[in-house]
């Protein structure tokens, strides 16, 4: 069971390392999972002590006011023989065998993180304390609690150092060691109040009473040791720390491990509850308890660990992949980037993806609703095709058939067609910049690099209004080839006109009955239908071919023709990737290395069980 706690001994410090030491994430973190054991006491509580009697130990700083500002990560390894040492986890390769230079680095650690203020710190000190006198422990001692303010400190700070001890003892997995003096009512103890806030049933606190031998003559903590003063659901501990005096003369801790056995069982009224006191049975207990905690949590660990795997690799992945350093490595980033907006814009024209049907739409009934919508009847009106026929005879009247009259009427209904032939153009543009604007959202890659989304955005449109230049040219030649070029065969099939059916006497624009020139009209209506018919079908085809087909084919060739011209610092200008992103993808690649290694760590000693 050792290297269970050996296990998170491990964990804890690569959550430090990675900077995971619960914060505030929008992803769970680790260290909030790990099963922990949290000290918590007031001021002058015999805290402090209470953790070198379990170490053996003088190596905590002492002092008057607050002297832990930052949380201690407390790692006790049991080890079978050598020389007691100690690490830190900011000076990994570094071994201290002086216990007073221990002291030390935890107070000029303190004050790097916080300066000489009096200021506190969430960011934990690990230490790793290495002894055949330990049992393997964690624990995390955490700033005094305290009613008022001294000289230097902020008026906020009896909260700020209440909030942070909360932090920590609110969490499910946290075991609260909570440190009371015995001389002092357990309803006004800091650290009773506070674990009955946040464990109201006691079921993960461990109550420690400090101070017993200093009692007024004639009570005792009997009560308090037996849970009939405040009952948990562990038995309440009690130790006798060395006093001021064996501090001062720096009495051996093995010493007075010794003589606070001989006080708990030479007491007449503590000497039935003499197995369970002292600092060593409270180590054991603490140890103990901390293994069973740690082999239950161990499934649920696990899928947290798998869990959070999947969704830092889904949102490393929505990140996208960080910038090359190379001009090569970036020229084939952007190309690649552009390939997937390209691939992604012709999935929409082909219709994986939504909005390519708009176009169809535009063909099948926009463009024949325009071509009906032209008033060809007006073009055609009796007054009208009396006057271009007439007009067209000139000084000398048609002897068959009003051929130049037909001409002029055909050709002035066909011109209008060059409307509906010019809005299909830019209804299919307009669409074709909707897709492009689609895939630009849809290509990750662009989200990520503003400026190269900006210039392939600009690109892309530039490409589609050549092409719709061109395409509205190659629809407008359409319409103006069909007013070149009249149909010779269908105006052969109409019956011959041998009279003119008019009366010669009468003005030149009244030559003709009605009659005659309502099937001039006729005849003309009947040409521009199959002319429409005809453009109705060859009209698409154009545009598709000049926008669509083209768009297909080359969206980005110019632009990619212009990329080869860059150099590597004006293409990384386009990969200017907003920095919150660039260190949100690190923080996140950072804690994906944690939990890979905890995943691996975690099923080697679920599979050695």
């Amino acid at each position: 069971m050792e290297n269970l706690i050996s296990l998170v001994n491990r964990l804890q410090r690569a959550c430090t390392a990675l900077g995971d030491h619960g914060e505030e994430s929008s992803l769970p973190t680790l260290w909030d999972a790990l099963p922990t054991i949290a000290v918590v006491g007031g001021q002058s509580s015999g805290k402090s002590s209470v953790l070198e009697s379990v170490v053996g130990k003088d190596f905590l700083p002492r002092g008057s006011g607050i002297v832990t500002r930052r949380p201690l990560v407390l790692q006790l390894h049991r080890i079978d023989e050598g020389r007691e040492y100690a690490e830190f986890g900011h000076l990994p390769r570094k071994r201290f065998t002086d216990f007073a230079a221990v002291r030390k680095e935890i107070s000029d650690e303190t004050d790097r993180e916080t300066g000489r203020s009096k200021q506190i710190s969430s960011v934990p000190i690990y230490l790793s304390i290495y002894s055949p006198n330990v049992v393997n422990l964690t624990l995390i001692d955490l700033p005094g609690l305290t009613k008022v303010a001294v000289e230097g400190q902020p008026d906020s700070i009896v909260h700020d150092i209440e909030n942070m001890v909360r932090s920590y003892i609110e969490k499910p997995n946290c075991i609260i060691l909570a440190i009371s003096p015995a001389n002092q009512d357990l309803a006004t103890s800091d650290a009773i109040k506070i674990s009955r806030e946040v464990d109201p049933k006691g079921e993960r606190t461990f109550g420690v009473l400090t101070k017993i031998d200093l009692m007024d003559k004639g009570t005792n903590a009997v009560d308090m040791l037996e849970g009939k003063s405040y009952k948990l659901q562990f038995p309440w501990i009690g130790v006798v720390n060395r006093s001021q005096a064996d501090i001062n003369k720096n009495v051996d801790m093995i010493a007075a491990r010794r003589r606070e056995r001989e006080y708990f069982s030479s007491t007449p009224e503590y000497r039935h509850l003499a197995h369970r006191m002292g600092s060593e049975h409270l180590g054991k207990v603490l140890s103990k308890h901390l293994e069973s905690v740690i082999k239950s949590r161990i499934p649920g660990l696990q899928s947290l660990i798998n869990k959070t795997i999947i969704e830092l690799e889904t949102e490393l992945s929505r990140l996208g992949k960080p910038i090359a350093t190379d001009a090569g490595g970036k020229l084939y980033m952007i190309m690649e980037i552009c390939r997937s907006f390209d691939g992604n814009f012709k999935e929409h024209l082909d219709g994986v993806r939504p909005g390519g049907d708009k176009i169809y739409y535009v063909f099948d009934n926009q463009l024949p609703a325009a071509l009906k919508r032209l008033q060809f009847d007006k073009q055609l009106s009796m007054d009208n095709v009396r006057k271009l026929i007439t007009e067209a005879d000139g000084y000398q009247p048609h002897l068959i058939a009003p051929e130049q009259g037909y001409r002029r009427l055909i050709e002035s209904s066909i011109v209008s067609m060059k409307g509906p032939a010019e809005a299909t153009v830019d209804a299919v543009h307009a669409i074709l910049k909707e897709l492009i604007h689609k895939a630009i959202s849809e290509t990750p890659e662009l989200q990520q690099y503003p400026s190269l989304r900006v210039e392939v955005s600009n690109a892309a449109i530039e490409s589609l209004e050549r092409m719709r230049d061109e395409s509205k040219k190659a629809s407008l030649q359409l319409v103006e080839m069909e007013c070149a070029y009249l149909t010779v065969d269908f105006f052969r099939k109409l019956p011959q006109d041998v009279e003119k059916g008019g009366n010669p006497t009468h003005s030149i624009f009244d030559r003709y009955n009605d009659s005659y020139l309502r099937r001039i009209g006729s005849n003309v209506l009947s040409y521009v239908n199959m002319v429409c018919a005809t453009l109705r079908n060859s009209i698409p085809k154009s545009v598709v071919y000049g926008q669509v087909r083209e768009a297909k084919r080359c969206l980005l060739d110019h632009f990619f023709a212009e990329l080869g011209k860059k150099e590597g610092k004006q293409l990384g200008t386009l990969l200017d990737e907003d920095p919150a992103i660039m260190q949100r993808r690190l923080s996140l690649s950072k804690r994906l290395e944690l939990y890979r290694a905890a995943q691996s760590e975690i099923d080697s000693v679920a599979w050695s069980k």
